[in-house]
């Protein structure tokens, strides 16, 4: 007897969950779902012997698409996948920002949330990891990171997922979030009508969300024409604070404005600039982008682009409840604006 015909002694655990039919198979859940599904891109050998070992320990081949479609589970899965930034720390201020706002959501609405920080080449099935495994009944994902091919993807198959980030034309996945090319020239106009006349954007620009606010910034800049340059500086703990400071040690004399992609980037920078008795505004202004509740605590207070996080959580919330339900919903974009406080 092969060992996919063996009966389940006692003290095995049954087989209840698409994951618990992946780990007997040694495949991943992905190819569980899809071989399930009768779907072809899974071999016909591989197909049938999972279907095989479903119907040997009691899996009904209709069970994955019941948990998905009439089970509640009661749970929302977020993902927040990481590659662009594989050392960024969900303990960021943004993420954690959000995802406040987003347990609080969905404890109102009766849900848990299972959590998942991913690093995509780690992990190339982090998205069937999620939706095979019927432990979930829908997906927030926090960014697209440089995974945006893979999330479209899904989208044409999977309905519960709502994800975060920039919206661009004729894309398939719902996504709630800032206009950050919006975002980006706002900060520019600001820092040139307070004197700025040569900016610095710090930041990673690979991410859509940061490139979208450089290419706003950068339109701005050029009609005005006020000289601007990205200056990559990444978001993990240890890569921020180096780069700033290597930044600003190269090009602090050069430079008397800076546009900082992020909250947490800006506040490193006021860091740095005040040790190096740098003064601001007076010498190099400074602008973030997020608007934390940090923002306004720092010396002097940060100016920054205000994007509505919590209105954001909530409209991520309930266009998952809508699209669990059924529904095809639009995305939402939602405006900037801009806070001015002391360093600009």
């Amino acid at each position: 007897m092969s060992g996919d015909e063996k009966s389940v002694r006692p003290g095995i655990a049954p087989v209840r969950t698409i994951t618990d039919l992946a780990l007997l198979a040694g495949v991943s859940p992905g190819t569980v779902s899809r071989a399930l599904a009768g779907k072809s891109l899974v071999n016909a050998k591989t197909r049938e012997r999972i279907q095989k070992l479903a119907r040997k320990h009691g899996f009904q081949l209709n069970q994955m698409a019941s948990n998905l479609r009439r089970q509640r589970t009661g749970v929302v899965g977020v993902a927040i996948p990481l590659g662009h930034d594989r050392r960024q720390q969900i303990s960021d201020g943004f993420f954690m920002t959000l995802l406040g706002y987003l347990a609080d959501e969905l404890t109102e609405r009766g849900y848990d949330l299972m959590l998942r920080r991913v690093i995509p080449d780690q992990d190339g099935d982090w998205l069937d990891r999620f939706i095979g495994s019927g432990m979930t009944d829908g997906l927030i994902i926090i960014g697209q990171s440089d995974q945006f091919d893979r999330i479209e993807d899904v989208a044409d198959g999977y309905l519960p997922m709502v994800v975060w980030g920039n919206h661009q034309e004729g894309q398939r996945h719902c996504v709630v979030g800032t206009n950050n090319r919006l975002g980006g020239k706002l900060a520019a106009e600001r820092l040139i009508a307070a004197g700025a006349t040569n900016i610095a954007f710090l930041g990673d620009t690979d991410p859509i969300e940061f490139a979208a606010r450089f290419a706003g910034a950068q339109e701005v800049a050029s009609k005005m024409n006020v000289p601007i340059a990205a200056l990559s500086t990444h978001l993990s703990p240890d890569r921020t604070a180096r780069e700033v400071s290597a930044h600003i040690a190269r090009f602090g004399g050069r430079i008397d404005g800076i546009f900082a992609a992020s909250d947490m980037i800006g506040i490193a920078c006021l860091k740095e600039l005040r040790d190096r008795a740098i003064s601001v505004p007076g010498q190099i202004r400074v602008i973030g982008f997020d608007d934390l509740p940090i923002a306004e605590q720092t010396v002097p207070p940060l100016t920054t682009i205000h994007q509505d996080i919590s209105a954001g959580a909530r409209a991520l919330v309930d266009l998952l409840m809508r699209r669990m339900a059924g529904e095809d919903t639009e995305s939402l974009v939602l405006p900037p604006h801009l806070i001015v406080r002391g360093t600009a």
